[in-house]
This record gives structure tokens, C-alpha cells and sequence, in this order.
């Protein structure tokens, strides 16, 4: 497995070189569109509907929609200014419980090994927090986008859980949520028992 970044975890004045490796491999069939008469994989074309021409890579800006119809284009060198410097650190911001944050924000996980065996300092930081039961909250950059991000003990390691920002998330304002419905005692009680009854261990290497 190939590690998708290497740097350091930064815990106050200690420096932990670690690595990093994707937690998840989502498996999942995609279908490719094909030629009717001959099976031969279609392609997508850059198409300007207003020139009416496909359009070359070299001629293509980056834009960004500010209202309906007017945009705020970027050039290559303007883009390349904007784009966060690439730091090769976690940088530890606090210690917290793990039931502070809502599990809506989280993103993307990966394990964080140490670079080197038996590196004394990142087993140290592994065992204070399993015995506090506290999570480290970080500010990292990965994939060219600034993350906060939780380091929590998991299983024999580390865990790194990115966290979508709050302004990402889409509020629950929906219609169908509006009005809250009446529910009896008996419907209430009913439903208990129903809940009970349904009450087993999450065994999902069977599905």
C-alpha cells in the first residue's frame, strides 16, 4: 500500500514523522458510455455553445459563477497564488472528547503510522490519548485543500478523519420537516417493543 502523504504530527515541541494511508477503498462498478453500432468508448468534447467550436485545452479558463450569468475569471498565475502552500505537518490545535463533534462533518479517513518502527514518541502520544479518552483536533493540507481534522487511537494505531467545514454542510430546512406529527402513548410503547425486538449487533461482513 503506498502512503498518500509524509510529514510530521506536531504535539507541542515534539516532531513525529509520520505517513499516512487511505483508511477506505470504495468499490463500486462505473459504466462507461459506448458507441451503439461499435462498442467503442465515446469521448467528451470541450463545446462552446456561443462560438459553436470545440474548444483547444490552451484556450480554457478557470471561472468562478459571482451571479447568474456573470462569472470572475482566473488566470493560470492567479490560481496558482490562491492555492495553499503545501505543508508537510499536522499541526495539533487541541484536545478534546470525541463526542463533541457531530458525525455529519466527518469526510475521509486514513491510518497514520510512524516513519520508523518503534518510534517511542508516537506510541506515547497513541497511549495518553486512549487513556484520557480524548481526540486531537489538527489543522492539515491534503490534495491541495486546508483540512481540520481529528487524530484519534484506532485499533492497533492512529486514526485521521478529515472534517467537512460547518458552511459545507446543507442545513435541514426541509418542507416535509415542518410540522411535527402527534404520537400516542400506545404507538409510542408499541414502537418500543418493536425497536427491541429488531435489537442485535451490527455484524456487517455478513451483507
Amino acid at each position: 500500500m503506498k502512503a498518500v502523504w509524509k510529514g510530521s504530527l506536531n504535539f507541542g515541541l515534539v516532531n513525529i514523522l509520520v505517513k499516512l494511508y487511505s483508511a477506505t477503498h470504495p468499490k463500486q462498478f462505473s459504466f462507461r458510455l459506448l458507441c451503439g453500432r461499435c462498442n467503442t468508448p465515446l469521448r467528451y468534447r470541450r463545446y462552446c455553445p456561443k462560438c459553436r467550436k470545440e474548444v483547444i485545452w490552451q484556450d480554457v479558463k478557470h471561472g468562478i459563477e459571482i451571479e447568474k450569468g456573470k462569472w470572475k475569471v482566473f488566470t493560470k498565475e492567479e490560481i496558482e497564488k490562491i492555492k495553499p502552500n503545501k505543508a508537510e505537518q499536522i499541526e495539533i490545535i487541541g484536545v478534546t472528547t470525541f463526542d463533541r463533534f457531530d458525525p455529519i462533518l466527518f469526510h475521509n479517513n486514513y491510518y497514520v503510522v510512524p516513519e520508523k518502527k518503534k518510534e517511542k514518541a508516537y506510541w506515547l502520544f497513541r497511549e495518553v490519548l486512549s487513556a484520557t479518552a480524548r481526540v486531537a483536533f489538527a489543522r492539515m493540507i491534503l490534495h491541495q485543500k486546508e483540512y481540520i481534522v481529528l487524530v484519534r487511537p484506532y485499533r492497533k494505531g492512529l486514526l485521521l478523519t478529515t472534517l467537512y467545514y460547518p458552511y459545507e454542510i446543507k442545513p435541514m430546512e426541509l418542507e416535509e420537516l415542518e410540522e411535527k406529527v402527534q404520537i400516542t402513548k400506545d404507538e409510542f410503547e408499541l414502537a418500543k417493543k418493536l425497536v427491541a425486538v429488531l435489537s442485535k449487533e451490527p455484524e456487517l461482513e455478513k451483507y
